[in-house]
């Protein structure tokens, strides 16, 4: 079951080694208290992750900018949930929340502990569809920066994940090469399809349980990524 010749990992970053949705759900809690909004984090949240998630594909296809993004995604949950809010605090929450994000840093169980183990024999790179002004703190306030030895972002390259361009790019940047590299990330899209039709390996992060082809390496625990490397 163990890969064999490979040199480079080339990791996503958030919903595979930071927790998106926890950090996220704290990031919101921190913000309406701030900015006194009357609304029920808990229910927020679920309707908001799935109006995010559908959010992030149009702006991986390249169909709205990063400002729609930032301001569609809430103006849609509170929409959702009938809350009155006056467009300009949209802004300001839109704002405060990228301020804030990267100051929760939760790991999903088993990111250190990988780590470690896979730094000792694999050279091991980032390659994200995040804001370029986020990640990189993320990484630091995470205390995970130190075991990366490259970092490529979308907005870097000027194109997203699929986009074979970035995967490209990132190989470059690594000295590496598709037959002694793989990719793990946890969106079947972006991080699986799209290194796979670069001609990368790849291992699904699939924590959140989709019915994905047989032939797809998964895991649902980082600690399992010892199977394969």
């Amino acid at each position: 079951m163990k890969i064999n010749n490979i040199s480079h990992i080339f990791f996503d970053l958030d919903h595979t080694l930071w927790d998106f949705d926890k950090n996220s759900a704290l990031t919101f809690k921190k913000i309406f208290e701030l900015n006194s909004i009357d609304v029920n984090r808990d229910e927020f949240v679920k309707v908001y992750e799935p109006i995010n998630f559908r959010y992030w594909k149009l702006y991986r296809e390249e169909k709205i900018d990063k400002a729609s993004l930032r301001y569609g995604r809430l103006n849609d949950a509170f929409n959702m949930l009938n809350f009155k809010i006056k467009t300009s605090m949209i802004y300001k929450l839109s704002k405060d929340y990228i301020s804030y994000l990267s100051t929760f840093n939760h790991l999903f169980d088993g990111t250190i502990e990988i780590l470690e183990y896979l730094q000792v024999k694999y050279k091991l790179h980032i390659i994200t569809n995040g804001f370029k002004e986020v990640q990189q703190g993320k990484l630091n306030n995470a205390k995970i920066d130190k075991y990366f030895v490259t970092v490529t972002n979308s907005e870097m390259v000027g194109v997203k994940k699929p986009n074979p361009k970035i995967f490209k790019h990132a190989l470059s940047v690594a000295k590496a090469s598709q037959e002694n590299s793989i990719m793990i990330g946890d969106n079947y899209e972006a991080d699986i399809l799209g290194a796979l039709d670069f001609g990368l390996d790849a291992i699904c992060f699939n924590y959140h349980n989709e019915s994905l082809a047989k032939e797809v390496k998964q895991v649902d625990n980082l600690l399992q990524l010892k199977q394969y490397l």
